[in-house]
């Protein structure tokens, strides 16, 4: 059976997907979680109830038209990331529902984190999953992340992933969904400023400072509150946003090579769909991004993983 299902329950998506590790083709369905208009986010005991009234309707919509529904295994993000104290409520969400169709089907169960379902469907929609039988880097940057960790093989754990360098306070993700806010946009704004961006003719030269590696966002929100109040123009301010995060991304990149050595780069996460920050850190040899559709939260990188896990015969 070459079918491997995986679930992702995060903030602020329900996701599904099957990977067929014969013809290496992936389906996924999706689903955004509800956000009331001029809210930056919900709370988790609503993230939740969400998850819990949207992830059958996910997965009868990603099964509705699938002859072979005999699974090899499931996969499931169990938390945000692969480190001690990683925890959020809204991944029990998916774990239950990854629990019970393993049991009912007597099937593997491979469990991993949130970043590692980003940085997997980063490699895979990039066509590099080579990269993971060798060590490399990887940045996961989204409204919960800015993080640049440093990955390897590992025969238990299919990747071992070793934190490099963050955002020390304000992530990327949460920098953009605030000035979007600011300027009357919808959460997620991620899209619609970086519309708003390309309408503006401003040049920023920006020169950020990191702290052994690591950055500081939280100025960022100031600076572009200031600018509102003394009278830019949305288009200029929200250009200063992106133009301020690319810099730090690249800053954040230069850090990590002379640490870790010249290394590939793969760029996870929703943020980094944004076309502009790609044009800023493709620049850099040997780098890869998500395509849109693997670029936000799915569960494409978390099914990807049990199947190279079950392969493997990694642990679960």
């Amino acid at each position: 059976m070459p079918y491997y299902l995986g679930l992702d329950t995060s903030n602020y998506t329900t996701s599904a997907a099957v990977y067929d590790s014969a013809t290496g083709l992936i389906r996924q369905e999706k689903m955004l979680l509800p956000v009331k208009p001029g809210e930056a986010g919900l709370r988790q005991s609503d993230a939740v109830f969400h998850h819990t009234r949207q992830l059958p309707q996910v997965v009868e919509a990603l099964l509705c038209d699938m002859e072979d529904r005999q699974f090899a295994a499931i996969g499931v993000s169990t938390r945000p990331r692969g480190v001690d104290g990683s925890y959020m409520p809204c991944f029990l969400c998916g774990e239950g529902a990854a629990r019970m169709l393993a049991a009912a089907n007597q099937i593997p169960l491979r469990r991993t984190s949130h970043q590692v379902g980003h940085i997997l469907a980063a490699l895979y929609s990039a066509e590099r999953l080579e990269w993971r039988t060798a060590p490399f880097l990887a940045f996961h940057v989204s409204g919960g992340t800015t993080d640049c960790v440093l990955c390897r093989p590992d025969d238990k754990q299919m990747l071992c992933v070793t934190p490099v360098s963050e955002s020390l306070d304000l992530k990327a993700g949460q920098a953009v969904d605030r000035v979007g806010l600011m300027l009357g946009l919808q959460f997620p704004c991620g899209p619609a400023l970086e519309q708003l961006a390309a309408q503006s003719r401003a040049k920023y030269r920006v020169k950020p400072k990191l702290k052994d590696g690591n950055c500081s966002l939280s100025g960022l929100e100031n600076q572009c509150r200031k600018m509102l109040s003394d009278g830019a123009e949305p288009c200029d301010i929200a250009k200063f946003c992106l133009a301020t995060i690319g810099a730090v991304l690249d800053a954040m990149t230069a850090a990590a090579l002379e640490q870790c050595g010249n290394l590939p780069v793969v760029y996870a996460g929703g943020v980094m769909s944004n076309q502009y920050l790609q044009r800023v850190l493709e620049r850099r040899a040997n780098t890869a991004f998500a395509t849109p559709a693997f670029s936000c939260d799915n569960a494409a990188g978390v099914a990807i993983f049990a199947a190279l896990s079950e392969e493997s015969g990694g642990v679960a």
